[in-house]
């Protein structure tokens, strides 16, 4: 098979490129930009374009498929070139059906969770053994990539709501048609593409439909919206979950199970709760009870997923990709019940489309409540190369309330005053989706410590 890819350079289109030439596919792409790591991954392995920019050239009748990433433009010369040429053109989502069509399909989707539930499952079928193949949106330790296609009976995908395609509107997850699915919650997000909150719903309600007959859903039973969605779906199996029985000791998360207590080295009641979605979906998978909790002892969070980054006697410092209001609210608080006898303070980014527009900013009401002290980034130049309305540091700080914030519009500023700060019996708490404009998030927590 020739596959070209249109923007092979995003974070998964590049994994998708890697994961089919490991495949034995012949891969090409291109992009008119391409960083580091996606650059060096694909240098690694002969897939790095000879020069940046768009080469209709490399489109040809002999291509078995067009692959289109989000960041190519409707006008792109090489898609215009691929549908002259009448070839088959797949979005990622639909690229990703195509491999896992004869395969099991567990699908994780939700507003939040997503990742961590998908990287808890991919832990307990590696180590007990079950061949499978994934797409998870972060990159985990103890896989090359974060998209595999092989020969295995089984795909577990994270299932996004955004879009599929430049020229594929839909969100990513209806193309999956799942034989497991997961929702792990509804939060608005996303309004540059679903401006109205029972719009953004309803997305979920359709991802429901594509469940396939006799499937499973399995979904967080606090959630009104989902519960919702779950007694409007028909032909398919449900099974709620909640937070298990757990407590607290010295430090250490212990949950309870059907034959004991059993420590683990995750925490937060969030994290939790995406724990019982992976043991939900690994019970339909035929794993057991003890096998799960034995296997799932040993995970210790996805990246950027409530990632310890740096540890000393005195200071803890995590990092968290947390940017919507729901997100920066549950990992809060998990951070502070879990270090309740420390100083919390939490440092985030607004850095997406919705976190930066004024009129979503009032969802992040009282979302920063549980620290003991909050600060609030944004730069304005992003909000300018978004084309959005101006905000001011007054603005975000209303918004916030009654949560008490402090806001930064440098970059600089942010770092200063953390560094500027005694940080002896505290945990510091870095959330974005973004760097803080370029900022090593790793290195600074060392010098933090």
């Amino acid at each position: 098979m020739k596959v070209h890819f249109i923007a092979i350079g995003g974070s998964a289109m590049h994994n998708m490129a890697i994961a089919l030439h490991k495949k034995g596919f012949i891969v090409s792409g291109s992009d008119d930009e391409i960083f580091e790591p996606s650059k060096g991954r694909l240098k690694k392995y002969g897939l790095l374009p000879n020069s940046d920019g768009w080469n209709p050239s490399l489109i040809s009748a002999d291509l078995d498929a067009i692959i289109l990433g989000m960041h190519a433009k409707k006008d792109n010369p090489e898609l215009v070139k691929a549908q002259e040429l009448g070839l088959k053109i797949y979005s990622y989502p639909e690229y990703v059906y195509e491999q896992a069509k004869d395969k099991k399909r567990i699908v994780i989707g939700g507003s939040h969770g997503k990742t961590s539930i998908t990287s808890m499952i991919l832990h307990v079928l590696q180590s007990q053994g079950i061949a499978f193949d994934y797409l998870v949106g972060a990159q985990l330790e103890g896989f090359e990539t974060m998209v595999s296609f092989s020969y295995a009976p089984i795909m577990v995908i994270e299932g996004d709501e955004y879009l599929s395609s430049p020229i594929d509107r839909r969100p990513k997850f209806l193309w999956y048609k799942p034989h497991i699915a997961v929702l792990s919650g509804v939060a608005w997000d996303h309004i540059n593409v679903f401006p109205t909150f029972e719009n953004y719903v309803d997305q979920f309600h359709l991802f429901a439909k594509t469940i396939e007959p006799n499937g499973l859903l399995t979904y967080f039973n606090g959630d009104e919206e989902l519960k919702n969605i779950a007694e409007k779906s028909t032909s398919i199996r449900l099974k709620p979950y909640t937070t298990p029985t757990h407590k607290i000791e010295n430090g250490i998360t212990i949950v309870g199970a059907n034959y004991g207590w059993l420590p683990l080295r995750i925490f937060g009641e969030h994290n939790l709760q995406n724990m019982m979605a992976a043991f939900n979906v690994c019970l339909e998978l035929g794993i057991e009870e003890r096998d799960f909790f034995n296997s799932i002892q040993s995970f210790s969070g996805a990246a950027k997923r409530l990632e310890e980054i740096a540890r000393s006697k005195q200071t803890v410092v995590y990092k968290d990709f947390a940017h919507s209001p729901s997100k920066l609210k549950a990992t809060s608080a998990a951070v502070k019940k879990q270090y309740a006898d420390k100083r919390v303070i939490a440092c985030m980014e607004l850095h997406t489309f919705s976190s930066l527009n004024k009129t979503f900013l009032q969802e992040y009401s009282g979302c920063m409540s549980e620290t003991d002290e909050a600060i609030v980034y944004f730069n304005p130049k992003t909000i300018h190369h978004k084309g959005l309305e101006t905000i001011t540091k007054q603005d975000v700080e209303e918004a916030f309330l009654p949560s008490k914030v402090i806001v930064y519009d440098d970059a600089n500023s942010v770092t200063d005053y953390l560094k500027s700060q005694n940080l002896d019996n505290s945990v510091v708490l870095l959330m974005t989706s973004g760097n803080f404009d370029g900022l090593n998030l790793n290195d600074f927590a060392q010098e933090l410590v």
